[in-house]
């Protein structure tokens, strides 16, 4: 699972909101998140699939229904690089702002 198959999953605006919904959820079948999205279940799933298969939703078999569920690793690994990320920005933003009080 790389940070770039994170943020390409991430992009669609639609894909971020089955995400959410299913989040803010243990786990939910399809037909379940389609009632609270203006999405048809065939959407949804088509969606879903792109998640799971980006390693952010995982799947299984309950009766005759299929449950996914959020994985928060690779959020996790995706939000740490971010964090870095910020660090360095941060660190380089300090500098320049010592070097502009300085000249004052």
């Amino acid at each position: 699972m790389s940070v770039e198959t994170v943020f390409a999953a991430l992009a669609d605006p639609t894909r971020r909101q089955v995400l959410e919904a299913l989040a803010a959820q243990s786990a939910a079948s399809a037909s379940a998140l389609a009632r609270d999205l203006p999405i048809s279940r065939q959407m949804v799933l088509k969606h879903l699939a792109v998640l799971q298969e980006t390693g952010l939703v995982s799947s299984a078999r309950s009766g005759r229904e299929v449950l996914f569920q959020v994985r928060s690793a690779p959020l996790a690994e995706t939000a740490d690089w971010l964090s870095s990320l910020a660090s360095l920005w941060d660190s380089r933003l300090a500098t320049l702002k010592a070097r502009a009080e300085h000249r004052e």
